[in-house]
């Protein structure tokens, strides 16, 4: 109904397994989502993009990959035409922009495609203090 796991394509085609990225596209699915895990310390990893956004394109096989690699963590991917309200919420203003939640509130966000700064960010929060 709301919620699946995406079926974005590897970016080496060498992995049959279903991306690990949840994409939303009901913001009440989201929103249960979102309050579930706020009795969770996992990290989840937001992507705000959009389909017509470049950058965006080129960081989806990254996320795919950090997420096979960070299986700890919960990548999220909420596209912000589809989802206005949602992005609204969280004041993204530039796509993409990766936020980091942890139970329920931001730790830190990047804006851009910056795969080595998110990789950081990411190992940074991952660990359970």
């Amino acid at each position: 109904m709301g919620v699946f796991f995406s079926s974005s394509n590897s970016n080496d085609g060498s992995s049959s397994e279903p991306s690990r990225v949840l994409a939303f596209h009901s913001a009440d699915t989201w929103k249960s989502h979102l309050e579930s895990s706020k009795d969770s310390n996992q990290l989840m990893v937001i992507d705000f993009t959009a389909k017509w956004c470049g950058p965006c394109r080129f960081m989806e096989p990254i996320m795919n990959e950090m997420a096979n690699s960070f299986t700890d963590v919960v990548f999220v991917k909420i596209d912000v035409d589809e989802l206005k309200e949602v992005a609204q919420v969280w004041q993204v203003e530039a796509m993409p922009t990766f936020v980091l939640v942890k139970k329920g509130q931001e730790v830190d966000r990047l804006v851009g495609a910056n795969k080595d700064e998110l990789k950081k960010k990411i190992e940074k929060y991952s660990g359970s203090d």
